[in-house]
């Protein structure tokens, strides 16, 4: 069975936080408390900035979203192209992602798709 996706761009915002317990959520916080209702959130060390680390989000909709957003040290990533897919919630669905992203990774090493890194990750929608 083949599964449908939907191929949507997505803009990803990022912000240096302290690398200590409680670094992320002093700028999630707020930004949750105006609305924001992240469907990806990550964060790293940064070894080139000792003490800090990255953090990484999306969406940010919304005006009072956004201006929390700002407010907390978020800002739109440059240089980061953010792709979203979504697809059905049903059993398959994982496995077609999965050869998508390898579909990708082909046309990396074929020089038709330039990528940095791939990161999958999967959201259950109740």
């Amino acid at each position: 069975m083949t599964m449908k996706f939907k191929v949507s761009r997505a803009d990803m915002w990022s912000a240096t936080i302290e690398d200590q317990p409680g670094g992320a959520a002093r700028v999630l916080d707020p930004v949750a408390k105006a609305g924001a209702n992240f469907d990806f959130a990550f964060a790293r060390r940064a070894p080139e900035l000792p003490g800090k680390g990255l953090l990484f989000v999306l969406p940010v909709k919304g005006a009072k979203v956004l201006q929390a957003a700002q407010a907390a040290g978020l800002a739109k990533a440059e240089g980061i192209h953010t792709v979203r897919v979504e697809g059905a919630n049903q059993p398959g669905t994982s496995a077609d992602g999965t050869v998508l992203c390898e579909r990708m990774q082909v046309g990396a090493e074929q020089k038709t798709l330039s990528t940095r890194g791939t990161v999958k990750t999967a959201t259950r929608v109740v």
